[in-house]
């Protein structure tokens, strides 16, 4: 049986936004298309369904590390250094309403709980969520 960690990342991501825009899971915020996604970036994304993709792919890093994530977690995984400066290039984390949004969005979807293990305290995937990659995943060459 294939996992959700056994098929090709770009294209699980692809059939996961994709599903996610389809059943209506996520649905982008109404200043989504003026936004950039981190203060080093120079532009707004150039997809009109990144809001999607960048759900997914939260979606899919909490499938795969299985362990409470924060927005902070994630403002570093999505950040980038900064670029056409002068000074020299510092990293700049993503933009944490983006990523907050879009986290409760999928907790409010039922793909996503919060959890508190010891000290650390995040939300995880559900069992909905990890059914879901793993149907999705059987698909995928």
């Amino acid at each position: 049986m294939k996992r959700g960690s056994d098929v090709d990342q770009q294209a699980l991501v692809a059939q996961l936004a994709k599903k996610l825009k389809d059943d209506k899971l996520l649905s982008p915020a109404p200043w989504s298309k003026f936004v950039k996604t981190a203060s080093a970036k120079d532009r707004p994304p150039a997809q009109k369904d990144w809001w999607y993709f960048r759900g997914a792919s939260i979606l899919r890093r909490m499938y795969l590390t299985r362990k409470p994530t924060g927005v902070g977690r994630f403002r570093r995984v999505y950040g980038d250094k900064t670029k056409n400066t002068l000074s020299s290039h510092h990293f700049k984390p993503a933009g944490g309403s983006i990523i907050r949004k879009i986290m409760q969005q999928l907790e409010s979807s039922g793909l996503v709980t919060k959890k508190k293990v010891g000290v650390h305290s995040g939300r995880v995937i559900s069992p909905k969520g990890i059914s879901m990659i793993d149907s999705l995943s059987k698909n995928i060459k």
